[in-house]
């Protein structure tokens, strides 16, 4: 089984099932695991990166938000 085969089974598997992974992306669960990832990587780049990008930070992770859960 080559890469291309894999890419296939995993484009029809998202096809078939895109309902069922809407609703699990949009679910409560999924809000809370995503609020703890979001700010987990968002405290990180804060550390690393220059004071100057804390607000561009905490804008991308509010907008990468309202795109998981509900």
């Amino acid at each position: 089984m080559g890469l291309d085969d894999i890419v296939k089974q995993g484009t029809q598997f998202l096809e078939q099932n895109k309902d069922k992974i809407d609703e699990v992306i949009h679910s409560d669960k999924a809000e809370g695991v995503s609020d703890s990832v979001l700010d987990a990587a968002a405290d990180f780049v804060k550390k690393v990166a220059p004071d100057q990008f804390d607000g561009k930070v905490d804008e991308v992770r509010d907008q990468v938000d309202g795109a998981i859960g509900n």
